[in-house]
């Protein structure tokens, strides 16, 4: 049994998307991240750095004490790993998938999020700042466009590389990205819409999904952390 500890952001509905591929026994454990729930002590006990997602398996392959892994990219690594499958076995093929996996952990994901933040969240409207990412966001989709030509999917067949990047892809629009702009990436995105897989992940955020709007103390919490005042 997985235990996820998640909340329907891009990086919680990349392991959704994992678990509904491969048929694992999971539970969902909301992390409600607009109220602070992260930084619960016995949250951070396993994951350090007050995010989520986080996983703890209780069945892990060694028949040992259950494993807690924080970090969606990990998570991803941990689980292809444990269960054989969306990660080559050659070295080839392993380092195409492991590239552009840290790829989106280091450049898609981070940038798409503060296209999100100044363009969504910020309360003060900085025209520079909305500007710089929404180009950058723009600059790395014509990266996966690229790649995706004459491919059906980023690194070979169907791969943790592709569920990492799917879902920061799917709030284009938020991002003011248009995917006519992108047509082998339009057809990527569209392809992995369909699956069955990751239609019942998307499913499984519905009773999550009503957040409320932004409020003050929630934006303090979500943004205004310092060393300080997160060691609870």
């Amino acid at each position: 049994m997985i235990e996820i500890y998640y909340w329907p952001t891009p990086n919680g509905h990349k392991i959704t998307l994992f678990l509904e591929e491969a048929g694992l026994d999971y539970t969902i454990k909301p992390v409600d991240i607009g109220s602070g729930e992260q930084f619960r002590p016995d949250f951070l006990a396993f994951s350090p750095n007050n995010r989520m997602p986080a996983i703890i398996d209780r069945a892990p392959a060694d028949g040992g004490e259950p494993i807690g892994v924080f970090e969606s990219g990990a998570i991803l690594l941990y689980l292809a790993e444990k269960t054989g499958r969306f990660l080559p076995a050659d070295v080839r093929g392993r380092k195409s998938v492991t590239e552009w996996l840290f790829w989106q952990m280091g450049g898609l994901g981070p940038m798409a999020g503060q296209n999100h933040h100044f363009g969504t969240y910020a309360p003060e409207k900085i025209p520079y700042a909305i500007e710089r990412y929404i180009k950058e966001t723009n600059r790395l989709y014509g990266v996966l466009d690229r790649r995706l030509a004459g491919r059906d999917f980023i690194a070979g067949d169907y791969s943790i590389a592709d569920m990492a990047c799917y879902p920061w892809i799917v709030p284009h629009a938020r991002q003011q990205q248009d995917l006519d702009d992108f047509p082998n990436l339009k057809r990527w995105f569209e392809t992995i819409a369909q699956r069955p897989a990751t239609v019942r992940a998307y499913a499984r955020a519905e009773p999550f999904a009503n957040r409320p709007t932004i409020t003050d103390e929630s934006r303090k919490i979500l943004f205004g952390q310092t060393a300080q005042n997160t060691a609870r």
